[in-house]
């Protein structure tokens, strides 16, 4: 009989564990707390309007490993429309000043220059080490099962990005640009703007431009709920099956070894293996008790600083809301939306390049901001709803200043807040994307496996400081490479 492998969590992670396990031959079931697999990687309709909550750009639409995981778990298949924009995003504020930023270097480098020439040498430094990010290339092995040739190839390649590191590598970015020391008003503001005292890593800004410029990290039009669907046909299609409304509340431990999982309502569930992609804090400390933790693992959970949660206001325009940049960055300081009083400003997206999101005619827009988990931990009943009622109306406000009458055309206002984000996927504090990267942790992951525990296996965002969709779906594939090498069969990815 083939040996079976639980997994728990339907998000892309668990989806990835499980189309891979199916497809080498185990007896595979994914379940889900939610009545949908995705996770995180998810989307819902109102009144005919489709509200996004994960996909903006993919990394891997084009080359690499990543790439190769979308087209074996079918995420980009012949079918797939990959839309790539001319610019990133545009940075706003309220008394007027803008700031674009392009996905291809080349053309934002003259864009920099042309408003910045006295800053032409170091604007110059800054874009050729974002073309030198882009030789970066991420394995297609699990560190446990690469050897010594696999990063002897790499060496002539990633010199100049072993240097990036060594030079950038503990820097933040506000400390990158400080250290770039720009004449320029202009370009000071945009850049203190967006990240400004905000522990976040240089080389996550570097490395995130290269993928852009390489057309390496595009749009998948209909966005997140078909990617998700996509991979859920292909995990049934490979003979997995996944149950719905299951959560587990505890790991089965039998002499070191896990043995399956025991449900929320108390059911049993035996396994030869089992796979986490849930919430990493909720599987280590309380699926097991905190039994199985490295010092390096307790440091992260301890110290690493998480990702903000965010609220997201969507809106139904019952008009057609034409953009030339898909994100629209507002960094207007002493901004308040209901109890939240914006450090960061906030985000627009405009989903005007992609006519799945709407009926014909019509626009989806999308607001997101960060708002402390504090706000949200102890809110409840009454004050929780009247809190949503007050962010309809702040964020139609600050729609009305991006989009002057636009509120007069809202049909639809729908608010999901950091307890939305809990309620349906677990996740720690509402941190969507789990680790925040920063100078202390970019270049640092933590292990599939934890010390002492056999048959056990993590996948998912919480392995790497910033998260995300490819390294989800990376440690996916990496757990069942490693359970193959264990059950000694060779590891195949088509079926």
């Amino acid at each position: 009989m083939a040996k079976k492998v639980l997994i728990i969590g339907g998000g892309v992670a668990g989806m990835s564990a499980g189309i891979y396990s199916a497809m080498n031959g185990f007896d595979t079931e994914i379940i889900e707390m939610h009545t949908v697999a995705g996770g995180q990687c998810t989307a819902w309709d109102r009144k005919g309007f489709r509200f996004d909550y994960c996909l903006h750009w993919l990394v891997g639409t084009s080359k690499g490993a990543f790439h190769d995981i979308w087209k074996e778990t079918n995420v980009i298949n012949r079918g797939t429309e990959i839309i790539d924009h001319e610019i990133h995003s545009r940075i706003v504020d309220n008394d007027g000043k803008e700031f674009i930023i392009y996905s291809n270097i080349d053309r934002w480098e003259q864009y920099l220059i042309g408003i910045a020439p006295e800053d032409e040498k170091k604007i110059k430094k800054m874009c050729n080490d974002m073309r030198k990010s882009g030789l970066l290339e991420p394995f297609a092995l699990p560190p446990e099962l690469r050897k010594p040739l696999d990063y002897i190839r790499i060496i002539p390649v990633m010199l100049p990005i072993f240097n990036l590191i060594r030079k950038f590598g503990r820097l933040t970015c506000k400390e990158y640009f400080d250290k770039l020391n720009f004449k320029s008003e202009k370009i000071r503001w945009a850049f203190n703007a967006m990240y400004g005292e905000r522990n976040f890593s240089a080389l996550a800004f570097i490395f995130m431009l290269a993928w852009f410029n390489q057309n390496n990290a595009g749009y998948i039009k209909g966005g997140s709920f078909p990617l998700a669907q996509r991979m859920l046909e292909k995990f049934k299609d490979v003979g997995g099956n996944i149950s719905y409304n299951k959560k587990a509340e505890k790991i089965i431990v039998e002499n070191n070894k896990a043995v399956g999982v025991v449900l929320t309502n108390g059911t049993r569930m035996l396994s030869d293996y089992v796979i986490s992609t849930a919430d990493g804090y909720t599987t280590i400390y309380k699926m097991l008790e905190g039994k199985y933790v490295s010092k390096k693992v307790d440091y992260a959970y301890k110290n690493w600083e998480l990702f903000t949660s965010l609220v997201q206001v969507s809106f139904g325009v019952n008009k057609i809301v034409k953009s030339e940049s898909p994100i629209i960055i507002n960094t207007s300081k002493d901004l308040k939306i209901g109890r939240t009083r914006l450090e960061n400003g906030y985000s627009i997206m405009n989903y005007s390049y992609d006519n799945t999101m709407s009926p014909d005619g019509k626009t989806t827009i999308v607001m997101r901001y960060e708002s402390p988990w504090k706000i949200w931990e102890n809110l409840e009943g009454d004050d929780y709803k009247n809190e949503k009622i007050q962010i309809e109306k702040d964020a139609i406000s600050c729609l009305e200043t991006v989009y002057p009458g636009i509120s007069a055309f809202v049909d639809v206002v729908d608010v999901a807040t950091p307890k939305t984000d809990v309620r349906f996927t677990g996740v720690k504090n509402g941190a969507y994307e789990g680790f925040m990267p920063t100078k202390e942790n970019m270049m640092k992951t933590l292990d599939m496996t934890l010390p002492k525990l056999q048959h056990f296996y993590m996948a998912g965002q919480w392995l790497f400081p910033g998260g995300g969709l490819p390294p989800s779906a990376q440690t996916g594939k990496w757990v069942v490479q490693l359970i193959c090498k264990k059950e000694k069969t060779k590891f195949i990815t088509t079926k």
